[in-house]
């Protein structure tokens, strides 16, 4: 059975971005570190990294934040950009301040352009982040679009039959799923993710998307009543359905 790896405690709590080592030291001395339910004076000592840290950890009053693998579920709102540098509203300016600092990053799995909301996720782990949008997977994204003009009916065979090429590219897109909502109102689900892909569809039908906002990946849905804005952490039962 693999070890679990150790660390100094400053050590950990800085590459988590709670702060420099110096902070934690000085954080410690006045009791805000406290681990199984104990004070703790030296931060430089080396513990073991295991999954259950979280509930054994309280940092400043309050619960240790997951150490690795954390993956975080937002409800994207509109006008916010899936980037670290760009000018503007970004999505990470929704997170807690320390999560911008933790080493490593956190970064979202794939993108939802400036003007779609819904369903995003971020993690800090690479492995399930090329899992989830690697081609070879063939996750399902579902999005709710909203049109400008109604449906002529012909869309959803159009769309199955793997055959709609899309201006600029050389491949024909992958067959999608479209369930009509109403006239003006549809669930398109697509395995793919190419650029607007959603809003590029509906344009090669002649229609305009109006609205676009994605309600589920794989098997995860956006919970009901989420708000924009809202996000929470997944349990590992979570992180399993996408792929389900």
């Amino acid at each position: 059975m693999a070890r679990n790896p150790t660390s100094r405690i400053d050590k950990l709590l800085s590459s988590m971005g709670y702060g420099s080592r110096k902070e934690m030291a000085r954080l410690a001395k006045v009791g805000g570190i406290i681990l199984d339910g104990v004070e703790l004076s030296d931060v430089n000592m080396r513990i073991p990294v295991t999954p259950d840290l979280p509930t054994r950890f309280v940092i400043d009053g309050e619960a240790l934040d997951p150490v690795t693998g954390m993956v975080v579920l937002l409800n994207k709102p509109l006008g916010m950009t899936c980037s670290h540098k760009e000018e503007g509203a970004l999505v990470y300016d929704i997170l807690p301040k320390r999560w911008k600092l933790r080493n490593p990053a956190i970064s979202t799995i794939g993108r939802l352009d400036k003007q779609t909301s819904g369903l995003l996720l971020l993690t800090d782990d690479g492995d399930l982040l090329h899992r989830i949008i690697s081609p070879k997977r063939h996750i399902r994204k579902t999005y709710r679009v909203k049109l400008a003009r109604p449906l002529c009916g012909t869309e959803g065979e159009i769309f199955a039959s793997g055959q709609l090429m899309l201006d600029s590219e050389e491949k024909p897109l992958a067959p999608a799923e479209l369930e009509i909502v109403s006239q003006t109102e549809a669930l398109l689900s697509v395995t793919e993710g190419r650029y607007h892909q959603v809003r590029r569809m509906f344009a090669a039908t002649g229609n305009h998307v109006d609205e676009l906002h994605r309600e589920r990946l794989g098997g995860l849905s956006l919970p009901e009543g989420m708000a924009p804005g809202q996000w929470k952490l997944l349990s590992e039962k979570e992180i399993a359905s996408i792929f389900t």
